[in-house]
């Protein structure tokens, strides 16, 4: 039987959790999620996460540890292509959908993560960041151009948490530029059509604000309420959720609520922004345009989906 997948990927807010459900029920499929915060329960509203009684199919990926458990890329992976060879055993069709690039390309892409992903150590974290605070950013690049000239080199000066991050992996002895080298390399470890949702700038972003307005109006801030009353408090703040670190500001009354939902959409906005620049990227990603209406989107996927899969 070949490895056969469908991925629905693209930008937040361009649709992708409706037109994979859709195609996931007319293709015999089921739905794995391909979000990297998707995976936390208790974060629904916040996440996009389409409420259980609106699947029409099975989802897989979702609610997979609390907010305060400790989750990577390698650990999806596992999960992932588990669940994916478990859809296939059966006989359907997996349908991956989500906006995380880094997890979509560790469940599809052939290059090993499990077991080789080192876990975060809090106390070298810190370490690090500490000793960081009395460097300025050309400085903290030189000291890993001085231990890592070739991870150095791929990572602009700038940015200071990448430039962190190598030198933790260093510390573990590890290497950023090792694992950049086997990230570069596509190469498929399922069969896989990849479709992309996609929308020109002003339009993407008045979609953004329309949903952040939607997860206000649904609940999101009772959402947060409950999980810091539930002690998750630190890990919504560690974790840089978009949508739920803006509002604990409100819930302690040292913010305005609109203030807050204007920073969530200005943040969403950066992160649609990141999302289309990394898919670009992928040529084997067939464009769509989201703009299109609901039926018409659907039966365009449909038929791509069908052509490429060989149904």
């Amino acid at each position: 039987m070949p490895k056969q997948v469908l991925a629905i990927v693209g930008a937040t807010a361009t649709g992708k959790s409706a037109l994979a459900d859709a195609l996931a029920h007319v293709l015999d499929g089921e739905v794995v999620s391909a979000d990297s915060m998707q995976v936390y329960k208790g974060m629904d509203i916040g996440t996009g996460k389409i409420p259980f009684a609106e699947r029409s199919v099975p989802y897989h990926c979702l609610d997979l540890v609390d907010p305060n458990q400790d989750f990577n890329v390698a650990l999806y992976q596992r999960a992932a292509r588990q669940s994916i060879n478990d859809i296939l055993t059966r006989g359907r069709l997996p349908v991956l959908c989500g906006g995380s690039g880094l997890y979509i390309r560790a469940a599809l892409d052939a290059f090993d993560l499990d077991g080789a992903e080192r876990p975060c150590d809090p106390a070298l974290r810190q370490q690090l960041a500490q000793e960081a605070k009395s460097l300025s950013s050309e400085q903290l690049h030189a000291l890993l151009a001085e231990r890592d000239s070739q991870s150095a080199t791929l990572i602009h000066p700038h940015n200071r948490r990448r430039v962190l991050r190598a030198l933790e992996l260093l510390e573990q002895g590890d290497s950023y530029a090792q694992k950049s080298r086997n990230f570069s390399a596509f190469r498929p470890y399922f069969d896989t059509c990849y479709l992309g949702l996609d929308l020109p700038p002003v339009d993407l972003y008045q979609r953004i604000g329309r949903r952040v307005d939607h997860m206000i109006a649904t609940g999101l801030l009772q959402e947060v309420e409950d999980l810091v009353a539930a002690g998750f408090r630190q890990a919504l703040s560690a974790r840089q959720a978009i949508g739920y670190k803006e509002l604990l500001p409100v819930l302690d009354d040292h913010a305005l609520l609109d203030t807050a939902i204007s920073y969530i959409k200005q943040a969403t906005r950066r992160y649609a922004k990141r999302q289309r620049s990394w898919f670009r990227r992928d040529l084997r990603i067939q464009s769509l345009d989201a703009s299109v209406p609901t039926g018409r989107l659907v039966h365009r996927a449909f038929c791509l989906a069908q052509i490429a899969l060989g149904r």
